[in-house]
């Protein structure tokens, strides 16, 4: 989004009377970006259009919490990646006494998705990518399928760059180590 169109979506979203109109902007600009943000991290289509809903939900009921100088679309990635995180840990305490890991599940889900239409390396790397611990899952998300600066990440996240530089660097060598034994 251009530094202009968010000053404007600003202004209208500071205005009660434009609240609306101005929030639905800001679905229509960002619902696909925040989609495929969550989607990496919980795999189901379905999940995936829950949270997008819920995350939206949350930023709307939190507008009056939004400090109008920081950047709409990491404040509504910083939403929608607790939105997500809480939704994984629900899951995964779901999961505490089966034989099966959340993981695993959705490892399952990769292969079985009609939305998911990769090739074999694809599915590969999403394997190994949910081997990952969730912080580094995240970040490498971030990191290597959005194309975020660390500075950006850093700001979504609330941790330094330098341990997300770590984190990264952990998660490739954890993901080419699963690529290369698979």
């Amino acid at each position: 989004m251009k530094k202009n169109d968010e000053k404007e979506i600003i202004e209208k979203l500071r205005n009660l009377e434009t609240r609306n109109e101005a929030f639905n902007e800001l679905v229509n600009l960002h619902s696909q970006k925040l989609y495929y943000h969550i989607r990496r991290m919980v795999i189901d289509h379905d999940d995936t259009n829950d949270l997008v809903q819920d995350s939206f939900i949350k930023a709307y009921t939190n507008l009056d919490k939004f400090r109008f100088d920081a950047s709409i679309y990491t404040w509504l990635y910083r939403i929608a990646t607790n939105v997500c995180l809480n939704f994984l840990d629900r899951k995964k305490r779901m999961f505490t006494f089966s034989a099966l890991s959340y993981e695993d599940t959705l490892a399952d889900k990769i292969e079985s998705s009609s939305y998911f239409d990769g090739d074999e390396l694809q599915k590969t790397l999403q394997k190994a990518i949910l081997k990952l611990p969730k912080k580094q899952r995240l970040v490498f998300n971030m990191k290597y399928y959005d194309d975020l600066k660390y500075s950006e990440i850093s700001e979504i996240l609330k941790t330094s760059v330098g341990a997300l530089k770590a984190s990264y660097h952990h998660a490739v060598t954890k993901i080419e180590k699963y690529i290369n034994e698979d």
